[in-house]
């Protein structure tokens, strides 16, 4: 059970938070006016939901590449005897953001992100090595939806879809690099918010401009689809979505975009990649699952299959969730890490 009662307003506030929070001036104002309470209640609420654990997080979603980052998932076979070591390791890679314990043979799955002069497969052998885990690099080739918007009124199916079509992207190798202003962006607005009536003061003053300069770069970043969003990101489990399946897809790859779009509608499905196959890995499109039960999530599988008419696919469940993170952006937590472990690459980084 959540740690916090959520009733009618804090499930509309929620809604409205992990779709796209506004970035004005006075954001809590206008999202209480939109629910028919006052700015200082919207502030109150929306404590007592990060207070209760239901909210992780409200602060600006990047995407890694269009940063610049190079990233990964990665899923490895590690032996149960190996695992608590394992993933002490893993989980020490300031890149690595999420890491789960999943139902099948590579039973350890995580993320891994590195700066634009890092090498993440060279990462990922150096981490495999040390404790001798065999692995797959499982990089998007095609992002098809990121982006978790969960019924908090609890009045849709847990099939329901709706009109967002995704957010189809195919990776690109070359990105524009940013401006240092960009860059000083990045590390202001990926911090969580304050709960006070003007949250977008201290981080526009840092970045050296106006508030509204600083909705602009937002809108500029949006438009070259470098900020996916600002948006609360919630804690699923306390927020009542107490399981999530990977739901793995063994599609042709010419009909793997159309499938990527239907997967994109339904609500309960976070996200959405086109990802590379191997001999021992027919699956290539991946759709993260949330529901309140297994039943839900099976129940979403279902209906993708019914819409897609794919045959072969498989459920992964997250049996134990080892970390669960943000990744900050231009730190210098990379750079310590490489000068431990490969302190020959970190010299040739900083040179």
């Amino acid at each position: 059970m959540a740690t916090h009662d959520v009733d009618e307003v804090d499930g509309r506030l929620l809604n409205i938070m992990q779709g796209d929070f506004p970035l004005v001036e006075r954001p809590f104002a206008h999202m209480g006016e939109a629910v028919g309470i006052s700015e200082q209640e919207t502030i109150d609420r929306t404590a007592a939901l990060r207070k209760g654990q239901i909210i992780r997080q409200i602060s600006a979603i990047f995407d890694t590449r269009s940063l610049g980052y190079k990233s990964s998932l990665v899923a490895c076979n590690v032996a149960p005897e190996k695992l608590t070591e394992a993933v002490r390791v893993i989980n020490q890679h300031p890149g690595v953001s999420h890491n789960y314990e999943r139902n099948h043979e590579y039973n350890v799955w995580f993320t891994i992100a590195v700066p634009p002069e890092g090498d993440a497969e060279k990462d990922v052998s150096l981490l495999a090595a040390q404790v001798d885990a065999t692995y797959r690099m499982l990089p998007t080739l095609t992002l098809y939806k990121i982006g978790v918007k969960l019924d908090m009124t609890g009045t849709m199916d847990a099939a329901a879809t709706s009109d967002d079509k995704g957010f189809r992207s195919p990776v690109k190798d070359e990105v524009a690099p940013l401006t240092q202003q960009e860059r000083a962006f990045v590390r202001e607005m990926q911090q969580h918010i304050e709960y006070i009536p003007e949250p977008f003061a201290a981080a526009a003053e840092a970045v050296g401009v106006s508030q509204p300069e600083l909705f602009d770069i937002a809108a500029d970043m949006i438009e070259r689809k470098m900020l996916r969003r600002f948006a609360a990101i919630l804690r699923h489990q306390k927020a009542g979505y107490r399981v999530n399946g990977m739901g793995v897809w063994a599609v042709d790859p010419d009909k793997a975009d159309e499938a990527g779009d239907i997967m994109s509608e339904f609500r309960n499905i976070s996200h959405c990649y086109l990802r590379p196959t191997y001999p021992d890995w027919p699956y290539n499109v991946f759709s993260m699952i949330h529901g309140k039960s297994k039943e839900d999530c099976e129940a979403v599988a279902r209906a993708v299959q019914e819409r897609t008419g794919i045959e072969e696919y498989t459920m992964l469940y997250s049996t134990r969730e080892f970390k669960k993170t943000r990744v900050e952006y231009f730190t210098d937590d990379y750079d310590r890490w490489l000068a431990k472990h490969r302190p020959a690459n970190a010299d040739a980084a900083a040179s």
